[in-house]
């Protein structure tokens, strides 16, 4: 049966207290509706629908780069869930296979989650929902059950009964249904409940009324935890590190204190990796098998090859791409370069922008100047070259293969290959000068408090 998703995203959020909508807020580094459009691609959807509101511009660029300004669909009029499904009918108009409901707040549900509200229509059910068993229910939906286990009713907070009000399974808001019976029911929605909304969860009543079965597809509450605040986005970011940390062990990588290593959605992490305390991996990172990360490292956008050594106290920026048994030392910042392999660098240095050969050693305090205040410029470093330490690479320049440069050098030209290149001024020394300077100033320190 072909699969389609409407994801809903026209809230206001406005108990996020931010500028930034809700929706594209990010959770492991990636905005939340990105989250859900990927899980309708996994859940193999041939049409992925996102409705909007009508007041942010930025909310609706972000669908349409997901997927397509002919999938994107304006909810006019906030009135409930029931009028935001409505609003993606126009899309979906002819299609006969079956719709998941799923939100853009709600990023973490896992694949074989969702896929058990499609297995349930494929047993026979003509809707389908996910609940779980909420630790708290408070103002979720209850789910009610009829006498054959199957699902009776879907029951407000606001309007449950004390009765209904005591049952612990909560809706979670994702629903699946074979189009042509979601959008016939869509009509026969009404508003006359508490908050004068139409409901999506109505469906499942009207559905009963027909005779048509549903069913209550369990999932962990953690699995659809929703985000409609600060607090609750610090949540789901605790969800998936805890996810990502136990995934990343199974495969094979060592973790002293795995609490504090964070990872992006995108980390790739090969096996046989030691991780140290206090590390963060932004997105699109690739570390391969056999490096070990110390303490308090830093990576972005950035790759390493097996065997090599990063930190502690290490910053990988976006390019930076570390060859086989590369070590990057302690303060040590690399932005868009290639360290070739057994390349060193284990000192406090700056190296942005260039090209570091084999075996190159760079010394402690060396900074390669690579921006002029308008433009970047690059610093290529030859094979078994020596960068003495506290020297300065003003860029654009070449140090050749094999070649030195001396300690606190500012080098400004090319270096050929094998040559030693020092750019200093000229050590002078004047005797007993130290002392007949303290001497003189000792003096009229001491004139000065008469």
């Amino acid at each position: 049966m072909s699969r389609a998703a409407i994801i809903l995203a026209a809230g206001k959020g406005t108990r996020m207290k931010s500028a930034t909508p809700k929706v594209l807020h990010k959770v492991a580094g990636r905005p939340m509706m990105a989250w859900t459009a990927d899980l309708a691609t996994k859940l193999g959807c041939e049409k992925t629908i996102i409705v909007v509101g009508p007041q942010f511009e930025d909310v609706h660029q972000a669908a349409s780069d997901l997927v397509g300004e002919d999938n994107v669909c304006v909810q006019q009029s906030q009135s409930g869930t029931a009028t935001a499904v409505q609003a993606a009918a126009s899309v979906l108009e002819g299609f006969e296979g079956d719709v998941i409901v799923l939100y853009a707040d709600t990023p973490l549900i896992p694949e074989d989650v969702a896929l058990g509200a499609f297995s349930a229509i494929s047993a026979g059910a003509s809707i389908a929902v996910l609940g779980f068993e909420a630790a708290d229910p408070g103002g979720y939906g209850r789910l009610i059950l009829g006498s054959d286990g199957g699902l009776d009713r879907i029951v407000e907070a606001k309007d449950a009964s004390p009765e209904e009000y005591c049952v612990r399974l909560c809706n979670s808001g994702v629903m699946a249904a074979p189009w042509p019976i979601m959008s016939r029911l869509l009509k026969e929605v009404k508003n006359d409940n508490a908050k004068g909304e139409y409901y999506l969860t109505d469906l499942v009543g009207l559905a009963r009324l027909e005779g048509l079965k549903a069913a209550a597809v369990s999932c962990d509450e953690e699995d659809v935890l929703g985000v409609n605040s600060r607090v609750q986005l610090a949540e789901a970011e605790a969800v998936f590190q805890k996810r990502a940390r136990v995934r990343f062990m199974e495969e094979g990588v060592g973790m002293i204190d795995p609490q504090t290593v964070y990872f992006s959605w995108d980390t790739q992490i090969g096996k046989d990796v030691f991780l140290e305390p206090n590390i963060v991996f932004g997105p699109s990172v690739i570390i391969e098998d056999n490096v070990s990360i110390k303490a308090f490292c830093h990576i972005e956008g950035a790759k390493v090859a097996r065997g090599a050594v990063l930190g502690p106290y290490a910053r990988l920026r976006p390019g930076a791409d570390i060859g086989e048994d590369v070590r990057v030392g302690n303060f040590v910042e690399v932005k868009n370069v290639k360290m070739d392999k057994g390349s060193k660098a284990n000192h406090l240095s700056y190296l942005g922008d260039g090209r570091i050969g084999e075996n190159a050693n760079i010394g402690a305090g060396t900074i390669f100047c690579n921006y002029d205040g308008f433009l970047k410029y690059q610093t290529i470093i030859g094979k078994n070259a020596f960068i003495g330490s506290n020297s300065s690479i003003v860029a654009p320049v070449s140090v050749g293969d094999g070649a030195m440069v001396g300690s606190g050098s500012v080098i400004t030209q090319d270096v050929e290959s094998g040559a030693l290149a020092v750019a200093r001024g000229r050590q002078v020394s004047k005797s007993g000068w130290a002392t007949k300077f303290r001497e003189t100033m000792a003096a009229k320190k001491k004139a000065s408090k008469k």
